[in-house]
């Protein structure tokens, strides 16, 4: 048994658990372009427990203005805004003749991992991003040379709970979009919009009735009862976290 246990604890540590000393993104800035405030708040206690400052941008002509005044080290995109996609912002980004030194795209759906890619994005991060050794390796090994240095040390296991009010935020603004959407722009931002926090919250029900308003507008079906499902799914919801 004892040798056993050596034997564990003299295994090397494999290269991904490896980076810099304390908080090894201390310096960098890190832009992110998100209309959730539950996601928006996970990122923003990784760039905290990370070292790294953080501005928020939750549309793409906001993030344009940031991008007009700051100069951030890392974008991170959210595939899914309310004034458009963010692939394209991606693509300009990535041609720009000062290219921000890390882009990563993030989504709810791990399918648009490959276009987000092909778009010129460093990398991918699927929600709920809540793992701190995750998304610090994600920015440190696509660091260009001499940004990230040398020094190595074990990455942290912690993984990151945002405040609930962040959540509750969100369904609060699918509620007020549902009380008056009306046109096919609407809709295809809810059902989007609502699966990526249902991920983020680990709410599997509400991604599922999400996912179903999302296949039925894609095929041209009624969403009536779609729509009725999901307002009173999310208004279950927020009474529940009033009692808490």
């Amino acid at each position: 048994m004892q040798t056993e246990q050596h034997s564990e604890a003299a295994k090397p540590l494999p290269q991904w658990r490896l980076s810099l000393p304390n908080r090894p993104l201390t310096g960098l800035t890190v832009l992110v372009i998100e209309d959730s405030r539950f996601a928006s708040e996970a990122v923003r206690l990784l760039c905290l427990k990370s070292g790294a400052r953080i501005r928020r941008a939750d549309c793409l002509r906001s993030a344009d203005r940031h991008l007009r005044t700051y100069r951030p080290a890392v974008v991170i995109v959210d595939l899914g805004l309310p004034d458009g996609d963010g692939v394209p912002l991606i693509a300009e980004m990535n041609r720009a003749e000062h290219r921000v030194p890390v882009i990563l795209a993030m989504s709810g759906d791990a399918d648009r991992a490959a276009e987000a890619m092909a778009a010129g994005a460093d990398g991918f991060l699927p929600k709920p991003v809540e793992s701190l050794a995750v998304f610090q390796q994600a920015i440190l090994s696509r660091l260009p040379a001499g940004m990230a240095g040398t020094a190595l040390r074990a990455l942290p296991d912690d993984v990151i709970q945002p405040d609930a009010s962040g959540l509750r935020d969100d369904l609060t603004h699918v509620a007020e979009i549902l009380s008056s959407a009306q046109d096919t722009t609407e809709i295809d931002y809810i059902a989007r919009f609502l699966a990526g926090v249902a991920r983020s919250a680990r709410d599997p029900a509400l991604e599922a009735a999400a996912a179903a308003l999302a296949r039925d507008h894609d095929a041209g079906n009624a969403l009536a009862t779609d729509l009725a499902r999901i307002s009173g799914m999310v208004h279950d919801r927020l009474a529940h976290a009033a009692e808490m």
